[in-house]
């Protein structure tokens, strides 16, 4: 009757939105989800940072959990969550994952944990937080490491474990992946198939930085913050529709990176890949 999980946050290597192709990369930083079962038969959800944001989100990763069980069970979720909110480091989809684990673990019912990565997909595409369904920045989270995945068809096309040191500016403004203008990215598409050859070729620093100045273009970002870490990184980007970016590289490296991106205003902080992806606790 109760249940908790742990999920990262994720850069991105390949921004879905030009060709529903995708890749991301699960890193160190956490939401956590806790589920009380109970038999009122209602969902209600919290999320810890902010009691007053929408948690249609959480609601939906419970009450689909529930339908594919035949459960009629009610539930109380909460989540808490060191990632930034809309800063495009995939904190929905870290929370949906979470919920679904720990609402399996509640109903002690184990899972494949790609299907359980579905399920929380399509929550996200019930309530209108993501475009493309985010498979690939949700699978990055479930699984841990590197994933590359075709979005419309939920497939997952490869996956690699990584072991890199991470840089991520996360500046105050937010930006949300559903607000995002598809037309303008789907103008960078023939880049976009370039970053996904990158990818699938184990190229993720050099697919990674192009994948970076299209979106940057095409979302109408400066690209400065990924010229300031140019060009001793391994690679650097944009993450997400924004407005946070990324670097991955030697630690040293991104030290010196990191001095100059906390001129900028914002957040800047150190950490690195992870590989175990969710998992309960």
């Amino acid at each position: 009757m109760h249940g908790r999980a742990k999920a990262p946050a994720a850069g991105t290597i390949l921004n879905a939105l030009a060709t529903g192709v995708g890749s991301a990369f699960a890193i160190d930083t956490e939401t956590t989800a806790t589920v009380e079962l109970d038999d009122s038969g209602e969902i209600r959800g919290e999320i810890a940072e902010n009691p007053d944001a929408d948690a249609r989100l959480i609601e939906r990763c419970v009450e689909l959990v529930l339908e594919t069980e035949d459960s009629e069970f009610g539930a109380t979720v909460r989540t808490e969550s060191d990632i930034p909110m809309a800063a495009g480091l995939k904190s929905s989809s870290a929370a949906a994952n979470a919920t679904v684990l720990a609402t399996l673990s509640a109903l002690d019912v184990e899972m494949r944990r790609e299907d359980a990565c579905r399920i929380g997909v399509q929550a996200a595409r019930d309530v209108g937080v993501t475009v493309t369904g985010a498979f690939d920045d949700a699978s990055a989270s479930m699984l841990g490491g590197v994933t590359v995945t075709d979005n419309a068809e939920d497939e997952l096309l490869a996956r690699d474990e990584v072991d890199w040191d991470v840089l991520v500016w996360s500046p105050p403004e937010q930006s949300f992946s559903a607000d995002a203008d598809v037309s303008r990215c789907r103008q960078v598409a023939p880049m976009a198939d370039l970053v996904a050859d990158l990818a699938l070729d184990g190229e993720y620093g050099r697919a990674m930085t192009v994948n970076g100045f299209a979106f940057c273009g095409a979302l109408g970002f400066s690209a400065d913050p990924m010229v300031d870490a140019m060009p001793d990184v391994d690679g650097v980007s944009l993450s997400g529709t924004g407005p946070s970016f990324v670097a991955v590289g030697g630690r040293e490296v991104l030290e010196d990176v990191r001095e100059k991106w906390n001129s900028l205003e914002g957040t800047t902080w150190l950490t690195t890949t992870q590989t175990g992806g969710t998992r309960t606790i």
